[in-house]
């Protein structure tokens, strides 16, 4: 992982167009480790359960009465991505209580989900649920 780090300094490479070196940790939310983390995280969930069943979309929708109503005149849900992103989280967790716990879709052993955002700003989560054996769709 610090190969190219060892390579810069061993070559005595001290051009400033190469700037301060800083590694950042696993911990730093978004970094290239953190993203390698987690990559490996759902690896060894998959290992363990099994290829996932169902792969669900969940989308955040501007016009939700939620955004709606707290926006200003002449705003728009992309004005406020502190706002969307809020009640999209919000209603993210609701659906995941929805399929884990109260198994909507059958029992979940297992599920993986990431948020991402669009360019609009609007954010989207992909959710992967691994289901047990007696619920799994049978074709």
């Amino acid at each position: 992982m610090y190969q190219g780090a060892v390579d810069a300094i061993h070559t005595g490479d001290t051009s400033n167009n190469i700037g301060r070196r800083i590694i950042l940790p696993s911990s730093f939310t978004g970094g290239p480790r953190q993203m390698y983390q987690l990559y490996q995280d759902a690896m060894a969930i998959v290992r363990h359960f099994g290829k996932p069943d169902l792969f669900i979309t969940f989308t955040c929708n501007p016009k939700w009465p939620e955004i709606t109503k707290e926006l200003l005149p002449h705003q728009t849900a992309a004005d406020r991505p502190d706002l969307t992103s809020r009640v999209f989280h919000i209603k993210l967790q609701e659906l995941l209580k929805d399929l884990c716990t109260k198994q909507c879709l059958g029992k979940v052993i297992a599920y993986v989900y990431v948020v991402e955002f669009q360019k609009r700003g609007l954010p989207h989560a992909h959710i992967l649920l691994i289901l047990a054996p007696e619920d799994k769709i049978q074709v």
